[in-house]
């Protein structure tokens, strides 16, 4: 066995690296940059009403780090979009942004959406159930790309508690990663092997660098967008951020099989793309699961979105409302 350093481990932070957020307000003005917080959502009744208002209350009014705080809503049929507003943030439907371009149902394509919809230099993305919220997982994010002009997108990790049989383990969460991602990885892209929660829901980059990559519109966004940045800027752009801890919502087994299917259809996607492997047969668009009842067993399937949305400076109404953006970091083309 033999030991593996690189760049991504040497930009491996804490959140405690960051905590004078009077330094990041001093940085923040230096550089005139602004700072947009979305979440995608559906159906977060029970948690994003407490999200935004320790956002909000600790970095937009107590220290002013934060420009905006909008929710982009895939059409949830609870309250959240009405509690969403009542706590103060702009609430959009994803299906009401850039109309023309239709509309796919999946947090992939509310990210993307958001980038025309938010105003920001730097953007950050924080899923909707976190039952442990803390001005950490936002000013964490945030810190390296203030501080580090060549960091262009920062991934969080942390400690992911698993409720099993009613009680809450302290670790084995993050199962798609460890059984699925890290070895493709490993095979593959061994840089990236050494993130240490590539799935991880909070992230943070420049816009300048965001609208260069496209998105799939579902589970597959976060490792899309991981192996585009490594062919497109290096590793050398990417930074993570320890959180210590982060309690959300688990998934059932049978909801992480679909996961999978989705991030494994974008990484074939990935490698065709960059001439890496030959992907020699039509992917399925449906995932198969097997239920068992009355001694039989049957096949169910369910369509996984897997569409792309292209980069959104290729956006005629993007192009039109932003222009050109500051440049982004260096490009380290690695093949």
């Amino acid at each position: 066995m033999t030991q593996e350093r690189s760049v991504i481990l040497d930009q491996t932070y804490h959140f405690r690296d960051f905590s004078d957020r009077r330094k990041l307000m001093d940085l923040k003005q230096k550089k005139g940059l602004t700072i947009s917080l979305a979440f995608p959502t559906l159906n977060e009744e029970a948690t994003i009403g407490k999200e935004i208002l320790v956002l909000k209350t600790e970095l937009m009014e107590r220290f002013p780090l934060v420009d905006e705080i909008a929710v982009i809503d895939s059409g949830s049929t609870d309250r959240t979009q009405e509690i969403a507003m009542q706590f103060g943030a702009k609430v959009f439907s994803s299906a009401d942004i850039l109309r023309r371009y239709g509309t796919f149902r999946g947090k992939g394509e509310n990210l993307w959406k958001s980038l025309y919809v938010l105003s920001g230099d730097i953007i950050v993305w924080i899923d909707a159930d976190i039952a442990n919220i803390s001005p950490r997982f936002l000013y964490g994010l945030i810190g390296p790309l203030l501080m580090h002009d060549h960091i262009g997108y920062v991934k969080a990790f942390y400690e992911r508690p698993i409720r099993l049989e009613g009680e809450l383990s302290p670790s084995g969460g993050g199962r798609v990663t460890e059984i699925l991602i890290r070895p493709l990885f490993s095979l593959i892209y061994p840089e990236l092997a050494l993130l240490i929660q590539p799935l991880s829901g909070e992230y943070a980059g420049r816009r300048s660098v965001l609208e260069q990559l496209p998105f799939s519109v579902g589970y597959g966004v976060e490792v899309g967008h991981l192996i585009d940045i490594f062919h497109m800027f290096g590793p050398e752009i990417l930074a993570q951020v320890d959180m210590e801890m982060r309690i959300h919502r688990n998934q059932t087994i049978q909801a992480l099989s679909r996961m999978g299917f989705g991030i494994l259809s974008t990484f074939l996607n990935r490698l065709a793309k960059y001439k890496e492997a030959n992907v020699l047969v039509n992917l399925g668009a449906e995932h198969i699961a097997l239920t068992y009842a009355e001694a039989a067993h049957d096949g169910v399937r369910t369509e996984i979105q897997t569409q792309e949305r292209p980069p959104m400076r290729t956006i005629t109404e993007y192009l039109e409302r932003f222009g050109t953006h500051p440049k982004a970091p260096s490009v380290h083309a690695k093949r």
